[in-house]
Parts: C-alpha cells; structure tokens; sequence
C-alpha cells in the first residue's frame, strides 16, 4: 500500500466509496427497482447496506426514475437517467469526493450479491490491486472495485446501457478477478418471472445459479 492509502498504524486513510446505481425505471418489470421489495427490504436499501457492510464509505446512491433515499447512503440524481446506465456511472463517479481512492460499484437489481463479495474487493485492493471485479464461473460481473486514477478511463468508455465493463475489457492487464461464487451471485432482476425466482431464493425455499453471460 501506498503512504496515502495507509497510516503508519497499518489504518487505511484514503476512503473507498460505494456506489450504487438504481436509476432505471425497470421497464420490463413494470417499476422502478430500486422501489422493488425483496424479503421485506427494498432493493436501493438492500445495496446501499451492502456496500457499507461491506466496508465502503461513504456510499452514494444514483437515483433517475425514482427519488428514493437510503440508509447509510447519500442520493445522487441523475438527470440524464433515461440515457441508459453510462450517464449514472458517469454522474456517480463525478459525485465522489476528492479524498476518495477507489470506490465499489454495486448494482440495484442484484440482491445476491453480498457484502462479503464487496469484502473481497477490498481485500485485493489491500493487497495492492488497483481494478477488481468479482466474478462467477469466471465470468466477470459485479461488484466491481476502481482506482481513482482509473476513473477518467472509465468515464471516457461509459456510454449508453453500460456501465464499466467497456473498460474491464479494454484494460483486462490491469484488472484482479476476485472469484465470489462461493459468497455471492450475479443474478438480476428484470421481469417479475425474475424477482419470484429471487425472492424464494432469499426466503431459502430454492436456488438462483448466475445466468451465463
């Protein structure tokens, strides 16, 4: 670690963020997910305490369709929400304060990632890596970790429905993958069919496997 990262305790001083990105209006769900309830918790609640149990602060909401707050979260609206998913990263990543040194980018729409994944993410960063992304079955999906100095690339590359994995790809020399399939999983929420299957999966009644990519 470098000096700016770590104090002469061994304490991290730079912040690592969190960042969550729940701006759509889940079209083919018929809401806007991030107002979803899953086992009791809407979604936007369920990844901004994921991320800040996992060890990201502070953590930033990006909210677009709908304006909704979150414990332990700062909300962020984008305005530009309906230009797809690129545009909240972007807002997102413009949002975090100068001190920050990385920040975890979570998803609204996947309540099976955990915040032992977003752990892991740190962990490897600890461990000096600069780009992280967990991944499932060797796939790369999220939560995924970015150095600051990483930030102007990914902002660059952030355009339309995507978000950062234009640069995981462009740059995949520098990225650690950190395999989470035993902590965690992918899986999102698009329709209903989708949010049934999750939610008797968080209940204990059944399973969600990850999606192939």
């Amino acid at each position: 670690m470098t000096t700016r990262e770590r104090g002469e305790d061994g304490a991290r001083t730079a912040p690592i963020a969190g960042l969550l990105l729940a701006a759509g209006e889940g079209r083919r769900l018929g809401r806007p997910k991030a107002l979803v309830e899953v086992a009791g918790e809407r979604l936007v609640d369920r990844g901004a305490r994921t991320l800040h149990d996992g060890g990201c602060a502070p953590v930033y909401v990006i909210t677009g369709a709908a304006r909704a707050d979150a414990e332990h979260a700062a909300a962020v609206h984008n305005p530009g929400w309906q230009s797809g998913l690129g545009s909240s990263l972007r807002v997102g990543l413009d949002a975090l304060p100068e001190d920050v040194d990385a920040v975890v980018i979570g998803l609204v729409d996947q309540p099976l990632v955990t915040a032992a994944a977003v752990r892991r993410l740190i962990a490897a960063h600890d461990d000096g890596a600069r780009a992280a992304v967990a991944t499932y079955a060797g796939n790369l999906r999220n939560p995924v970790l970015l150095g600051r100095e990483h930030w102007p690339s990914v902002h660059a590359l952030a355009e339309g429905d995507v978000g950062a994995r234009p640069f995981l790809r462009a740059y995949s020399h520098l990225v650690t993958n950190v395999p989470c399939d035993d902590v965690a999983s992918p899986d999102d929420i698009d329709t209903p069919e989708d949010l049934e299957r999750l939610e008797s999966c968080l209940a204990g009644r059944g399973t969600a496997p990850p999606r192939p990519t």
